[in-house]
Formats: C-alpha cells, structure tokens, sequence
C-alpha cells in the first residue's frame, strides 16, 4: 500500500489548517453542516450524559475524569498541525480534513456510556442519597444507577456553555438552538422521572423521540445543503437499471471496451453500470492516468482523483471504445481500434498544451482543423475544450453545460455537434479553444493503424498477450503505464502515457503482466507477523505442557 500510494495523482496539496473553535462545537449540536467540519453530532443525549460523569460524587474520581479528559484530549488532537497528521497517516486528505471525528463521536458515546453503568454501589448510594446526585429511582439495577437532580443539572449546564460558546459560529441555525434546547430539556427529565409504570414508558418516550427527531432533521438538513454545496447525481432507479442492462448486452471486452458514458450516476460508473470505462474515483487514483487523461482533454474532480469519462471518436479509437451510452441508448463506434496496435519505430510522442494535438501525437495523423474566424468549416464536428469554464455552450440549437475551475474541477472537453451552416459561431461561458474533427480523416487513419494492429489479443487476471504482425516497430496497448507493469523479453517503454514496448524486427508476441508495487514486500511482511504470532502461541503453549507437567 505505501509504495502502491507513491505513485497516485498527489491531488491539491495544502497546509491543514483548523476550523474555527465556535464552528467545532457548533457541529456538536443537531441541524448543522460543514463540509470541512467535524460531523460529531449524535444525540444531546450524548454530550449530556458526558458532562454528568463529571458531577457524579458515586464514580470512582480516576473514571470521573478520565473520559471526559480523553473527550478532551481527542478533540485537540484534531486541532493540532502535527496530531491531524498523525491521524492521517501523515498526508491532509483531499475533502474534508476531519476524517476520523467518528473516533471522537465513538469516545462520546462511551463516555456517556459510562455515566449510566458506573455509579451505584451501598456506599455510593449512601453518599448520592445524602448530596443529592441519586436517581430517584428507589429500584436501580445492579450495574448502576441512574445520575441524580445534581449530576444532571451540572451535565444541563455543560450543554449550554458549548452552545453559547458555538453562538458566533456561522454553521450554527437557528433550528440547531431550538432542537438542542428541546432535546436537552426532554433527556433532562427522563432521567429524573421515576422508573415505575407511565413514567418509565414516558422516559422511553423522551429519549426515543429526541433520537428520532434530532437525526431525522439533521439528515435532511445535511442532504440539502449538499445538494447546494457538492457534485449532484441522478438517484439510483428503473432507469439506471435499463442502463446498466443495454451496457451488458453491448459488452465485447476484450474485442473492444464498453463505456457507461454520460450522465454519471456516481463517482465509479463502471463499478455501479459496467464497462471498462476510465471514469473512478479513488485517493490512489494513479498520476500517469490522470496526467494521461488531462492531456487529452479528459475532465475531473476531486482535484484530478475522481476521473471522467471522455465521450470522444478520437480518444475512443486510442482507447478500443467499441459502445458507449449516449442520448438515452447504446452507440455503436465504427473508428474504435483493437486494445495492441503497432506503431512505426521513432521517438514516442510528447504531450504539449492542446488537447487536440495530444491526441493526433499518440494517433499518429492530423484529423482536427482550426476553425476559420471563429467558425469549423461545414461537416466537421465541433470540439470545446475550456477546462475552466462553468456553464452553456451553444452551437445553433444544441447547447451543453461546463462544470470546470481548476484546481477543484476540470471540464471535460465536450461536443458541440456537427457544423451545418456556413460562419455559425460557438458560444462559450469563458475562454477555450476550438477543433473541427474531420471524421473522414479519422476513418482513414484508423483504418491504416488496423492494418497494423494486434491479430489475436487475450487478457489475463493479471496481464495481456497479443499475436502481432511482424516488421518491428513499438507495440502499443490501449492502457495507461502506471507502475508494476513488466512485459517478457523486452522493458516496457512510455508513449504518450500509454503502455508501449519496443519490438525487434522478428518478434510477433507480446506478453505483459501486470504486479501491484509493494505486493512482494507486503507477502512477506504479513507472512513474517504470522510466523512470529505462530511462534508466539507455541511458545505459549510448550510452557504451559510445561507447567502442567510439573505440577
């Protein structure tokens, strides 16, 4: 995993910094939202019973103060440069830099936990009788009492001073104060009504109500703001499903990929719909795949980890794109090429600025025009790439939204259809730059490149081999080169940030196989701990025959 983790697209590097102290104890309470805050909210309940055990004169003083110094301890940590880094094994995640609040919600709990189970005892209730902090409950179980009228309103009152110091935090609602203050007032009084009868179905009733109620509003508030706030998709259904049936039906792999195409669903279209296309989403996405992608005009999120798909004839023929969704079905291509071809021997190519020309670099041929005054001449297709651009872009009646501002987002270079009249003109949201693809050209090309493809191509678990036409040349696969790729007889070679190997003038197979760096190193390391953890319980064990044979 750590080496596997070198070679992944470094996102959006930047300094943690922490929220602010209002905004953290604002996320303790219900109905609020922060999408780099720490989610901590469970219940008032929690937070309430928390700040009992402080008052509860029936608990031991090292449990006492131990919990509710953990809680504390917990929080800081995640305030603090170098604690923060130590909770993320050393590298500030992309998103929300408060990953592991979950532990100081789980550390709350227990806390809480602990004020109901640990009390009790004769001479603990001797003593809660006289000063007042015993439930009054006459009948409490043998784990533990409840805590009485003094612990509760010395917890009641640790509540308050949270959400009066949270006041200036603008995450704070105003339904958060009325919510709190309703769930405070109603666990307050199930824990001091008597356990007898209506009133304990009362109590129940309280405690129940303030869950149900205070979570059910908190999801709901929550959804809508990341409706406003994150990428929104489309919910999972019939049509989905329709969807994910078509692509199965289309699949030929390894003939040719399939792609789930656009709209996207989620983050992993292929996980959720099919195919092999190259839209993921993952903190170990690889950098050559990213940079590979980005050079071709591909969109992104997630600052450049969550890939997506490129709807492209050009980049469909480099990548063995056979069908794709599109438009409500399932399009056939006819310019795809196989997953091996063979290039003419040379220098790889070299991505530069544009898009287009990246991809005629690793084609081999020009199939784009420059657009004329600001217009494709009449047949091309018209190509946008504004990877900055948020917004409509148009061409006649046909029109498209761009979702782009890097370093966040990177538009996706996109299709503005066919150009049918003379001089028309694009309008873009911001700048961009125009190419005219001349499918003819495309055609022709892809063609000549089949003449020179992969005979037979078979792909493995864990690699590919291909029967080539001979002549020589460099063997390209249809796959970005990221590391762990080895080929038989020959070093693989980058081209274009594609997976390529140089040919000798006599060979005609190819066969590369791919291993995840670190795999060996992690076999072995897990495979020592079990021979030390075996050694251990043998150790055990031969002294334990040991000691019965003595005895």
């Amino acid at each position: 995993m750590l080496l596997g983790s070198r070679q992944a697209h470094p996102g959006l590097v930047r300094e943690f910094a922490p929220v602010a102290g209002t905004d953290f104890l604002a996320r303790l309470l219900p109905v609020t939202y922060g999408f780099a805050t720490p989610a901590a909210f469970v219940c008032t309940a929690v937070p309430l019973l928390a700040g009992t055990l402080l008052f509860r004169r029936d608990v031991p003083g090292r449990e006492r103060w131990l919990w509710p110094g953990l809680c504390a301890a917990v929080a800081a940590s995640m305030q603090w440069g170098p604690t923060h880094l130590l909770w993320h094994a050393f590298a500030t995640p992309n998103g929300s830099p408060y990953r592991q609040t979950f532990v100081l919600s789980g550390v709350l709990v227990l806390t809480a936990w602990t004020a109901l189970t640990r009390g009790g005892g004769p001479s603990a209730d001797r003593r809660a009788v006289a000063d007042g902090t015993k439930s009054v409950a006459a009948h409490d179980s043998p784990a533990g009492v409840l805590p009485g009228r003094r612990a509760v309103a010395g917890g009641s009152a640790v509540v308050l001073v949270l959400a009066l110091a949270a006041l200036p935090s603008p995450v704070l609602t105003p339904w958060a104060l009325v919510l709190a203050g309703a769930g405070l007032a109603a666990v307050a009084a199930a824990l001091l009504l008597p356990r007898r009868g209506r009133y304990g179905v009362l109590a129940a009733f309280l405690v129940t109500g303030t869950l149900l109620g205070q979570a059910a509003a908190t999801t709901a508030y929550a959804d809508r703001e990341r409706l406003v706030r994150l990428d929104d998709y489309p919910p999972l259904g019939p049509e989905q499903e329709r969807r994910a049936a078509a692509l199965a039906a289309a699949d030929g792999w390894p003939a040719y990929r399939t792609d789930p195409g656009l709209p996207r669903i989620a983050g992993n279209d292929p996980l959720l719909l099919g195919g092999q296309g190259a839209a993921y989403y993952s903190s170990h996405t690889p950098a050559v795949l990213t940079a590979t992608l980005d050079a071709l005009g591909g969109g992104w999120t997630s600052r450049g980890r969550n890939l997506q798909g490129l709807d492209n004839p050009v980049t469909d023929a480099l990548f063995g794109v056979g069908a794709r969704w599109r438009d409500g079905g399932v399009v056939r291509t006819d310019t795809r090429l196989p997953l091996v071809t063979v290039r003419p021997p040379g220098p790889p190519p070299v991505h530069g600025r544009s898009p287009f020309r990246n991809q005629e670099l690793l084609l081999g041929s020009r199939v784009y025009e420059a657009p004329h005054a600001g217009a494709c001449r009449v047949g091309t297709e018209v190509f946008l790439w504004a990877p900055d651009a948020t917004g409509p872009a148009r061409l006649g009646e046909r029109e498209v939204r761009l979702l782009g501002g890097r370093p966040k987002r990177q538009a996706a270079m996109v299709s503005l259809g066919l150009q049918r009249t003379p001089g028309l003109r694009p309008s873009l949201p911001g700048p961009g730059e125009l190419g005219c693809l001349d499918h003819e050209r495309l055609r022709a090309t892809v063609a000549a490149l089949r003449a020179r493809a992969a005979t037979s191509v078979e792909v493995t678990p864990s690699g590919i081999r291909a029967v080539l036409p001979p002549g020589g040349g460099t063997a390209v696969v249809a796959a970005p080169q990221i590391a762990g790729w080895r080929c038989e007889d020959a070093e693989p070679a980058p081209y274009g940030g594609l997976l390529a190997v140089p040919l000798g003038s006599g060979r005609t197979e190819l066969a590369c196989s791919f291993r995840p760096p670190g795999l060996r190193a992690g076999l072995a390391a897990g495979a020592a701990a079990g021979l030390v953890l075996l050694f251990r319980v043998g150790l055990r064990s031969f002294r334990r025959r040991g000691r019965a044979s003595a005895g």
